[in-house]
């Protein structure tokens, strides 16, 4: 009877796979198969007629061949294919009765995951990498599952800690998914007073929506009228300057000033630069330099403004290049490297913050 499924696992096997189960997921620490059907959850203690490890084999290579009509288990060569999006079943369901984490994860990342197998996904296997990745496909973002993975990830978003990548990525999944209600992303906002990355991906993907912002810059009324005749006139500098006065403006800023008080990694540092570049950027073949020159001979108050405008639209990481090349220092050592780099770019971020007396 060695290496066989015992006579009691084969004939509830059969019986439960007879039916319209959705997914199954092996408990191997408590030798139980889990199943999910329409009716809801069934568990099935397992017995063992050979060497645990083996035989957890033997019940996925019934499940693998009763689901896929593979007896060897879940195909070795789909593997390949998993973190690459590149699986394209016609019935990811099917992958999700092998009982296979490798199979759940070819599920997640398989382009033409819908609503439905999402939730089957989620059941077998859940987890944040899991829940980033479904997050990204549209139909699970703006179907009922969206809002149970966002849950998740921002309750799971303080278990990150010191996973600054993890972070940033994390929180842009939650913003692009729009599934994000305000409640949430105020929470979310709040925790980048703990660890400032959770700022970066707002700053990267909703620059001019802003969580919480700060009131406009105290003398923008005495400024305003002036400046929205040059906008209205074509002055690119003028329109980016009215926007850093603002509310949403005075906020981003903000923002950026705190996170390069204590950036904590490289790539903290290089999405924000990258950020305000884009935040700051002119329109496409704007003379900004002539457009500066313009506005400091008219309003000549604003010419340190001026001047902070094009230096936040040329911000990028190439500014910390030099420093990022040659080494992968992070925390306090990395950021007494880059600060003679970053300094010119906070003395012009900080003039857009401070009011003309």
């Amino acid at each position: 009877m060695d290496d066989e499924l015992s006579a009691e696992d084969l004939l509830r096997l059969n019986v439960l796979m007879a039916q319209d189960v959705k997914a199954v997921r092996l408990d191997e620490g408590n030798l139980t198969l889990h199943a999910l059907t329409p009716q809801g959850e069934a568990s099935m203690p397992l017995h063992p007629t050979c060497r645990e490890d083996r035989y957890l084999r033997l019940v996925r290579e019934f499940l693998s061949g009763h689901a896929l009509g593979s007896p060897g288990g879940y195909p070795v060569h789909l593997t390949r294919w998993t973190r690459h999006g590149q699986l394209a079943s016609p019935d990811l369901g099917k992958l999700l009765l092998t009982g296979e984490p490798e199979a759940v994860t070819a599920v997640v990342y398989a382009p033409g995951l819908t609503d439905e197998i999402a939730e089957y996904a989620w059941w077998a296997m859940p987890s944040i990498e899991h829940a980033r990745l479904m997050l990204r496909r549209e139909a699970v973002a703006q179907g009922r599952m969206g809002k149970v993975l966002a849950e998740f990830l921002i309750e799971h978003l303080p278990f990150l800690q010191d996973e600054h990548l993890a972070i940033i990525d994390t929180v842009a999944v939650l913003l692009a998914s729009g599934a994000v209600d305000a409640t949430g992303r105020e929470t979310i906002w709040k925790r980048g007073k703990r660890a400032n990355s959770h700022y970066v991906a707002f700053l990267e993907i909703e620059p001019l929506a802003l969580p919480l912002p700060r009131p406009a810059r105290a003398d923008l009324d005495h400024w305003h009228a002036p400046l929205a005749r040059l906008a209205d006139a074509g002055n690119a500098c003028a329109s980016l300057l009215l926007e850093a006065l603002s509310s949403q403006g005075q906020t981003f800023l903000a923002t950026f000033a705190e996170i390069f008080d204590r950036p904590e990694t490289q790539e903290v540092v290089s999405r924000s630069l990258n950020a305000t570049g884009r935040r700051f950027a002119p329109p496409a073949g704007t003379d900004m330099a002539a457009a500066a020159q313009n506005l400091a001979g008219v309003l000549p108050g604003l010419a340190a403004e001026a001047a902070a405008i094009i230096a936040l639209g040329q911000a990028s990481e190439t500014i910390t290049a030099p420093v990022f090349a040659r080494s992968t220092a992070i925390g306090s050592l990395m950021r007494r490297k880059i600060e003679p780099l970053l300094a010119p770019l906070l003395q012009h971020v900080h003039a857009l913050l401070t009011p003309r007396a």
